[in-house]
């Protein structure tokens, strides 16, 4: 008998009409006693290819078999299956000084690795970046929108030359425009900046910072250029990343403006006009000299699989990211461990929370996959790799619920995503969420593109339907007031910081509640026939559409 491709409301219907399985308990001591491990300076911060990843591994997988699970990882020569997936990369990394430096018709102007300008190790099969007297072209915000009539390049050639390009949208400062608004779009984040500079045969790319676009302060990427670079492994690398990317300082880029008889705050609110035109800097030069070396790399996916009793071959995954930064620049206190506690400890935490409970209950009727994710950090990496080499079918994959960075600030009335997807997994997560008391608060800085900035977002490119859990900020104690001074500190304090540490003050009552939650999803998905769809106008329904007919 064929099974259904039931809409929203059937599939609301579906869930109103189910019995309610119960909720499961979850240990906040469980929770603590493995972010108090992960997020241990033991663990070094977790970098991928590192000591720390090999004890992050084996415990992660230690913990997944305590929990009841089954290996759900790489097939094995016997028929079994292994508890990771073997993830190849390519790594980079700079050795040695970096000279980086511009020429102006006023003089010598140096850049500062870490205080002006932070490059990553290049990834374009480069073992030296050496670029001299390079021409700078400024490129607005280095966006190219057929579909909105919309080219930063148009009548330019940036073919050998570096271009400046403006974080986010267009429409970031205005609010509405012909990009949706604050809402970041794909063509607003710095990794699309890249890949369309690399289109264009650029010799560099870099974008130019401001704390309120990018949503970060510069303390986040400012000593970014010390960390090791990973990528998917390319055919022909130089067609994918230009020689040089990087970040610069708002400062130091008015200050190269300048020396070139511009204005920069002229020529941003040019850019964020339809039918600008690119401005090269007269005058004003790039230099670069740097080693990288590049080598090969495997790391590890970790993967916990619990069969279904009825469809196995459909499948519901909980995903989080294990990695963090590593060891990088010391702070203030000498500390140079990134710990990553929130970014992501607590997500693994509940991760592995959720394995055991759903093995100690009745089984469900589709399979449940726990995934723990490498390379995030390094740019949705693991994820990328899981979806381009599924282990397990994509057009069959019911759904993605991700966790990153879920908050220790305690209990909350509501909950949020990252972004707001056209989706009808969203609303059967509002719907359950409802039930529990607990109300949908659209994610309040859409400006910060936070959906396409974790690992939910690599599967949502192959048209898995996928969503991003986000605690709440309506704090039952203190409410939105004290929710949104917890979230500004720890973006402001401990994002990407050694200061990411587990520490007294943490409330576990919030996680608690967040696991349960995303439990009574998963659940209900698992023991379902419905399968969550993209909505109208999602640039990902297309590709979702085209396997449709395995889901029937």
């Amino acid at each position: 008998m064929r099974k259904l491709l039931l809409p929203a409301f059937a599939a609301v219907l579906l869930a109103a009409c189910a019995p309610a399985a119960p909720d499961p308990t979850i240990d906040a001591g469980k929770l603590k006693a493995h972010i108090e491990v992960l997020a241990s300076d033991d663990y070094e911060g977790r970098g991928v290819n590192t000591p720390g990843e090999v004890k992050t591994v084996d415990y992660i997988t230690t913990q997944f078999k305590a929990a009841g699970l089954e290996p759900g990882g790489d097939k094995l020569p016997d028929g079994t299956r292994a508890w990771t997936q073997d993830v190849t990369l390519a790594s980079f990394r700079i050795e040695g000084p970096r000279a980086i430096s511009a020429a102006t018709p006023k003089g010598a102007q140096p850049l500062i690795p870490g205080k002006d300008i932070s490059v990553r190790a290049s990834a374009s099969g480069l073992d030296q970046v050496d670029l001299k007297n390079v021409p700078i072209v400024f490129a607005g915000y280095g966006v190219t929108a057929p579909e909105k009539a919309w080219d930063d390049f148009a009548g330019v050639d940036v073919k050998g030359k570096v271009i400046l390009v403006l974080v986010n949208d267009p429409d970031f400062e205005t609010g509405s425009g012909d990009f949706g608004g604050k809402a970041m779009t794909y063509y607003g984040r710095w990794t699309y900046k890249y890949e369309e500079a690399a289109r264009r045969g650029a010799a560099g790319v870099l974008v130019i910072h401001e704390t309120a676009p990018a949503a970060y302060p510069w303390g986040v990427i400012g000593g970014s250029d010390t960390e090791t670079l990973f990528d998917i492994v390319r055919d022909n690398p130089a067609k994918d990343h230009a020689a040089l990317e990087g970040w610069i300082q708002r400062d130091a880029a008015v200050s190269l403006f300048a020396a070139a008889g511009l204005d920069f705050d002229t020529l941003k609110k040019a850019a964020q006009q339809k039918g600008f035109m690119a401005t090269p800097l007269n005058g004003v030069t790039l230099s670069a000299n740097y080693k990288v070396v590049g080598e090969k790399i495997v790391t590890k996916n970790v993967v916990g699989l619990l069969p279904g009793t009825k469809r196995p071959d459909e499948t519901v995954i909980y995903t989080s990211h294990w990695d963090h930064l590593g060891k990088g620049a010391a702070d203030k206190d000498g500390d140079d461990i990134y710990n990553g506690a929130v970014d992501n400890a607590d997500g693994i935490a509940v991760l592995i929370e959720l394995g055991r409970a759903f093995a100690a209950a009745p089984r469900t009727e589709r399979s449940m996959v726990f995934l723990a994710v490498t390379a995030e950090e390094s740019g949705l990496l693991g994820s990328a790799y899981y979806a381009s080499k599924p282990l397990y079918p994509l057009e069959k994959t019911v759904g993605i619920l991700n966790m990153d960075a879920l908050m220790p600030s305690g209990a909350a009335k509501d909950f949020s995503l990252a972004g707001d997807a056209p989706l009808t997994l969203q609303d059967d997560l509002i719907a359950v969420a409802k039930a529990r008391g607990r109300a949908f608060t659209p994610d309040p800085t859409p400006e910060a593109g936070h959906f396409y900035r974790s690992d939910h977002f690599s599967f949502a490119k192959v048209g898995v339907p996928a969503i991003s859990f986000g605690s709440g900020q309506d704090l039952t104690d203190g409410g939105r007031a004290a929710g949104d001074a917890f979230e500004k500190a720890y973006v402001a304090d401990r994002y990407h910081q050694p200061s990411d540490e587990l520490t007294a003050d943490w409330k576990f009552e919030g996680i608690v509640e967040d696991a349960v939650l995303l439990y009574a999803l998963g659940r209900q998905l698992a023991d379902s026939g419905a399968w969550p769809q993209w909505k109208e106008g999602s640039e990902f329904k297309a590709t979702r559409d085209q396997t449709a007919a395995a889901r029937k």
